[in-house]
């Protein structure tokens, strides 16, 4: 194998195209093995020893195929911070640190707001559940001082993964083994925020979805049947609507073509000042809501 750059991003073209293969390339050369640009074009891939080429060139095998270069890489960009991924989690995705950015915001404006001592004192609670890689939990955990966090999720190796970035992140969260949809309906006011980024992706609409999502991605974190779109969103409503402290908020994550009809549901629970806000692309993405 020829270890140039020029060489290594022209076997991803068939996969990327030129401009997102060099990306590529830089990202995981950057990433898996520490190299600059000034490195690379300074002649630091010909200079590597017999393992490292061995490395890289099964790495190049797997990008080749269309895995995606995150998993390939075991690390993932979500805001300013890498979290370590595996095929047993989502990706952490852009849209979803902007979530992070609106709790964290919203706590910073409260604590402001807030003049008892005593209240600036007790820990802000959050529960996030279905946290897979652990990026939501982990960046609050960070980013929201006082804060106590749990996280749920159903799948052990997801919680395995998340264990591992608040290792590496330096962040306390509590993690339990829980299915969201068998939600229990015996805690009353644990929580100050409830979020969750849930499975929202219909099945039909699969087709329309890129091959390497498909191929690598955890479905059971991606799809939910045709017949019953707003699944997770019901169930955990249901839960948040006992377990949210008063004037505590839950936050989702949403499908834009089913944003009216978890409104519907916010609002019959009793939920109120919902607010709906859009990602970077322009569609409906994030959904807020009050329970008083």
């Amino acid at each position: 194998m020829n270890f140039s750059y020029q060489s290594l991003y022209r076997s991803l073209t068939p996969v990327y195209g030129q401009d997102e293969a060099r990306a590529v390339v830089r990202w995981l050369l950057e990433v898996a093995f520490g190299m600059t640009l000034s490195d690379i074009l300074g002649g630091a891939l010909e200079r590597m020893d017999a393992s490292e080429k061995e490395r890289l060139q099964q790495m190049m095998k797997r990008l080749e195929k269309g895995e995606p270069v995150q998993y390939v890489a075991g690390r993932a960009d979500f805001g300013p911070r890498q979290f370590f991924v595996a095929p047993g989690v989502l990706i952490p995705r852009p849209e979803t640190y902007e979530l992070c950015r609106w709790i964290a915001d919203d706590q910073e404006a409260k604590h402001k707001n807030t003049t008892s001592t005593e209240q600036l004192t007790v820990p802000t609670t959050i529960l996030d559940i279905g946290t897979g890689s652990g990026c939501i939990a982990c960046t609050l955990a960070a980013d929201i001082s006082g804060s106590k966090l749990t996280a749920w999720d159903i799948s052990p190796e997801a919680l395995d993964i998340a264990r591992r970035n608040a290792e590496m992140l330096g962040v306390d969260i509590h993690f339990e083994q829980r299915d969201m949809l068998q939600q229990p309906y015996n805690e009353f006011g644990l929580w100050d925020v409830v979020v969750s980024n849930p499975p929202y992706i219909c099945d039909s609409e699969a087709e329309e979805m890129d091959d390497w999502v498909l191929d690598y991605e955890p479905e059971e974190a991606l799809f939910v049947p045709d017949d019953d779109p707003t699944l997770f969103y019901l169930q955990i409503s249901n839960y948040a609507q006992s377990a949210l402290k008063e004037g505590g908020r839950l936050y989702f994550e949403i499908n834009p073509l089913y944003d009216e009809a978890i409104e519907d549901i916010l609002l019959g629970l009793g939920f109120d000042d919902i607010i709906v806000r859009n990602d970077q692309y322009g569609r409906s993405r994030f959904m807020r809501a009050t329970w008083h």
